[in-house]
Formats: structure tokens, C-alpha cells, sequence
């Protein structure tokens, strides 16, 4: 009969790390991020709490990953620890034992509940190299008084169709006054749900409804997720309650 395994116990502290993908490192993937936090982990010596079983796994928590490619100001993830510690020491030796690009920007105690459950929609930036502002409004104004747009995207079920209009809270462009080139930003406020919208979801819905081309090289940054204040179109800070309680 095999022996069971040790029971761990639980942690102690938890800490909500929110960290930046930039440059380059925009083109890491959720995985290739995740093992470079735990190799992080060790480097920085965190005292990390571990899951009980047989494959024990320290006790991390990530929320709301930005997709491949997207670089972003916004990404969120809790961590357990099996002893308390100053989480501005946390902040410090994490963000020294990340790669550049991969930037921690505050760590805070968490005052409890679900982190996740807080990131209810997120403030996306799209530029689009060589289109025309004027153009790009045109196709913002005929996307926005439409009430169903709807695209396709392949999953791992396959094809699937879905109405993005649904999950834009606002939608504005304007030029770019820091380009050489002419080039349309696209600010869009996406409310989270079941399917994910994301902002390339938006950019091939202005093209189903107004022709709109992109190119090939768009970029996308999210700016912020957190709670949304759907009167205001606004989206909050998620690890403003934690530090109110600090």
C-alpha cells in the first residue's frame, strides 16, 4: 500500500505580486512566464508554502493572464508563504531575480478573498502602424452603434463564433503624436467573461462590420484590470482594498 503523503501546512501569509510583460518579453507565454517565476522564487529564497499530495507545488495563483504577444502594465498573480515577511523585501528580490522585461511593480499583503474575482475588465491600447486616424474613427463610430458583432476564433474545441460587441464597455481611437509614421490608437475598456474578448477579437470585428484593415503588426498593451465601475466605463485597482487594510 503506498504511504501518504505529508501534509502541508497551510500558509502562513499571502502576498499579491502585480508584475509588467514587456519588450520583447511580451512574446512570453503564460507557461515559459511561470516557470521562470518559480526559478525566480527559488533565486529570491521566498519562504514559499507547498500544495500537500505526492507532487507537492508551491502555492502560486495566477489571474487573468494576458494573451501571447500582448505586452502589458497589468498582470496579477498571489503567492502563500510558510512565514511572514516584509513584502517590500518580496518586491525587491523578485524583481532582481526576474529577466528585464518581466518588471515586479507592488506586492502587497493580501486582506483576503478572491483576487480573481476582483479582475472584472481591463483597459487594452492598440496601435495600429499606417492607418489613418480618421479612418480608424469611422469604423469605431459603425462598431459601436452596432449591437451584435460577431466573430470567429479557433479554439481548442474547435471553431467557434461569438458576439464581441457584448464585452466592450467603450471604444475610442485618436493619431499618434509620438510617431513618425502615421499611425491610429485604439483605446478599448473589455469587461471579462465566458468567451474571453480580447483586443484582437475587437480588431477583427471593426473589419467584419466596417472593413477595417489592420496590417499585420498591431500591438496591444493592457494598461490596467481591476473591478469595473460599469456606469463610468471605469476600471478600478484590484490591490486598493489590500493595502487599505495593510
Amino acid at each position: 500500500m503506498r504511504e501518504q503523503p505529508e501534509q502541508q501546512a497551510p500558509p502562513v501569509q499571502r502576498l499579491r505580486v502585480r508584475y509588467a510583460k514587456r519588450g520583447r518579453l511580451r512574446f512570453t507565454s503564460h507557461r515559459d512566464f511561470s516557470r521562470a517565476f518559480e526559478r525566480a522564487i527559488v533565486r529570491a529564497r521566498v519562504p514559499m508554502a507547498y500544495s500537500s499530495g505526492f507532487n507537492p507545488h508551491p502555492r502560486i495563483s495566477y489571474a487573468g493572464a494576458a494573451p501571447t504577444g500582448a505586452a502589458s502594465e497589468a498582470e496579477y498573480l498571489e503567492i502563500g508563504l510558510s512565514r511572514e515577511v516584509d513584502p517590500r523585501a518580496v518586491h525587491e528580490a523578485l524583481d532582481e531575480a526576474l529577466p528585464a522585461g518581466l518588471d515586479v511593480l507592488e506586492v502587497v499583503t493580501s486582506a483576503g478573498g478572491s483576487l480573481a474575482d476582483r479582475l472584472e475588465a481591463s483597459v487594452w491600447r492598440i496601435r495600429v502602424p499606417r492607418l489613418a486616424a480618421a479612418e480608424a474613427g469611422s469604423a469605431v463610430e459603425a462598431f459601436l452603434a452596432a449591437d451584435t458583432v460577431e466573430v470567429e476564433r479557433m479554439t481548442k474545441k474547435g471553431l467557434r463564433s461569438f458576439n464581441c460587441r457584448e464585452a466592450v464597455v467603450s471604444l475610442a481611437s485618436h493619431s499618434s503624436e509620438d510617431s513618425v509614421e502615421e499611425c491610429a490608437i485604439l483605446e478599448v475598456v473589455l469587461r471579462h467573461g465566458t468567451p474571453s474578448v480580447r483586443p484582437d477579437d475587437v480588431l477583427v470585428g471593426l473589419r467584419a462590420i466596417a472593413g477595417l484593415e489592420a496590417g499585420a503588426a498591431p500591438l496591444y498593451e493592457r494598461l490596467a484590470q481591476g473591478p469595473l465601475d460599469a456606469r463610468a466605463g471605469t476600471v478600478g485597482d484590484p490591490l486598493a482594498l489590500d493595502r487599505d487594510t495593510a
